[in-house]
C-alpha cells in the first residue's frame, strides 16, 4: 500500500482496533471528573481550586488539539501516535505517584496534551477507509470514543470505591503502554505528502478556517450542539444529588450509563453521510437534542416518571450529539487528505470550547434557575445551530468535495 494512497478495502478487525484504540485513550480525559473530591482531599487541595483538577486536563487536551494534532498531515502518523500515546502513560504515571497539588496538576495537563493522539486516529482511519465507506468508519471509531467519554466517569467511581483514585490512573498508564505496543504491530503506516514546516502548518490553520466556510459551520453546529450536552451531563449530576431526588455518588454512576446507548448513533450516521443525506441528518440529529430536553419537563420532578424521562433525555441528546459530530467529521474529511489533521485540530477545538462553556453555564444555570432555567437554556442552543444551519440553505452555500491549492 502506498503510504498516501487509500487502500481499496479496510479490514474490519483494523476499525474495531482503532474505535477500542479512541475510547480507551479519550477516557484518560474523563477518569478525574467523578475523583475531585477524593483527589483534592489526598492532595490538600482547597475546595475552591479543586475544580483545577478537571481544568488542566481540558486545557492539556485543548493545547494538544491545536498543537499537536495538525503534525497529522506532517509526521508519519504512526509513529506520531505511538509518541503521544507513551507521553499519556508517562504523565499517567507521574499522576499516580504525585505527592503534592502542583505536581498533580502538572501531570493533569500532560494527561490532556497526550490524550489527543485519539484526535490523530480518527483523521488517519478516515484515510485508510476507501472513500465509499469513510463514513461508516469513521462513524464505527467515532462510537469507541464515544463509548470511551460515558464509561470514563462510572469505571472510575467503581474502581476508587473498591481500591482508591490511585488505582484508575495505574489500570490507565499500564493500558497505555500495551495499547502502544499494539498499535505498533497493527497500524499500517502512513506518511502524509511533503508541504510546510510545523511553523508554516501552524499559521496555514488561519487560512484553513477564513477560506473554508464548511469547516467553520460544521465545528460552530457541533459546538452548540456539544454546549448542551456538557450542560446537561454537568447539571443533571447535581440534579440527582439534590434533596428532590437523593441518588447516592454510585446511583449517580449507574445513570451514567444511560448515555452509553447514544453512542450507536455514530456509524448510523456515518451511513447516512455516505449516501448522501448529511444536512437531512443534520437537522434531525439537531432537532432529537433539543427535544432531549423538553422531555425532562413532562413530569413531576422527583418522582419515577421523572428519572425515566431523564434517563430518556440522556440517551436521545448523546444520539444526536454523535450524530451530528460524525456529520461534520465527514464533510470535513472529504475536503482532502493533505489537510485533513489540521481540520480536524480546527474542528475539534472549536467544538471544546462551545462544551466548556456549557459546563460552566450548567454549573451556573443549576444553582441560579434550577432544572427549569437549564432544559431551557440547553434544548435553545441545538435550536441556535438549527437556525444558523438554516442560513446554509437560504445562501446555497456548497459542501465541496477538496480544497485546491496548498495552504
Amino acid at each position: 500500500m502506498s503510504s498516501n494512497a487509500a487502500p481499496a478495502t479496510m479490514p474490519s478487525w483494523l476499525v474495531l482496533m482503532l474505535a477500542t484504540a479512541c475510547g480507551l485513550i479519550v477516557a484518560n480525559i474523563y477518569y478525574a471528573q467523578p475523583l475531585v473530591g477524593p483527589i483534592a482531599e489526598s492532595l490538600s487541595l482547597s475546595p475552591g481550586a479543586a475544580g483545577l483538577i478537571v481544568t488542566m486536563t481540558q486545557v492539556g487536551y485543548g493545547a494538544g488539539l491545536l498543537l499537536v494534532v495538525p503534525l497529522g498531515d506532517l509526521v508519519e502518523n504512526r509513529r506520531l501516535v505511538i509518541s503521544v500515546v507513551l507521553l499519556a502513560a508517562l504523565a499517567l504515571t507521574a499522576a499516580l505517584f504525585a505527592h503534592h497539588a502542583a505536581t498533580f496538576l502538572a501531570a493533569a495537563l500532560g494527561i490532556g496534551f497526550g490524550s489527543v493522539a485519539v484526535q490523530i486516529l480518527v483523521p488517519y482511519a478516515a484515510h485508510l477507509a476507501p472513500p465509499e465507506r469513510r463514513g461508516q468508519v469513521v462513524g464505527t471509531v467515532m462510537s469507541g470514543l464515544m463509548l470511551g467519554i460515558m464509561l470514563a466517569r462510572p469505571v472510575a467511581s467503581a474502581l476508587t470505591e473498591a481500591f482508591d483514585w490511585q488505582a484508575v490512573f495505574v489500570l490507565s498508564a499500564l493500558l497505555m503502554v500495551a495499547l502502544s505496543l499494539v498499535l505498533a504491530r497493527v497500524m499500517p503506516a502512513r506518511r502524509p505528502r511533503p508541504g510546510p514546516g510545523y511553523g508554516g502548518l501552524l499559521l496555514s490553520m488561519g487560512w484553513l478556517l477564513r477560506h473554508t466556510p464548511i469547516l467553520r459551520r460544521r465545528a460552530l453546529y457541533q459546538a452548540f450542539l456539544f454546549g448542551a450536552f456538557s450542560l446537561f451531563w454537568t447539571a443533571v449530576p447535581l440534579l440527582l444529588a439534590s434533596p428532590v431526588y437523593g441518588f447516592s455518588q454510585g446511583g449517580i454512576a449507574l445513570f451514567g450509563l444511560a448515555g452509553v446507548a447514544g453512542a450507536v448513533a455514530a456509524p448510523i450516521a456515518g451511513r447516512l453521510a455516505d449516501r448522501g443525506f448529511t444536512r437531512p441528518a443534520t437537522v434531525s440529529a439537531m432537532l432529537i437534542s433539543s427535544a432531549a430536553f423538553g422531555l425532562t419537563l413532562l413530569a413531576e420532578p422527583g418522582s419515577t416518571l421523572a428519572v425515566a424521562l431523564l434517563v430518556i433525555a440522556a440517551v436521545v441528546l448523546d444520539f444526536g450529539v454523535s450524530a451530528n459530530v460524525v456529520l461534520g467529521q465527514r464533510a470535513i474529511y472529504g475536503l482532502g487528505d493533505t489537510y485533513r489533521g489540521r481540520l480536524n485540530g480546527l474542528y475539534m477545538a472549536t467544538f471544546f470550547t462551545g462544551g466548556a462553556l456549557g459546563s460552566a453555564v450548567g454549573g451556573w444555570s443549576q444553582a441560579h434557575g434550577g432544572w427549569s432555567l437549564t432544559a431551557t437554556i440547553g434544548a435553545l442552543l441545538p435550536l441556535a445551530a438549527l437556525g444558523y444551519f438554516l442560513t446554509e440553505l437560504a445562501l446555497g452555500v456548497p459542501e465541496p468535495a477538496w480544497l485546491d491549492g496548498e495552504a
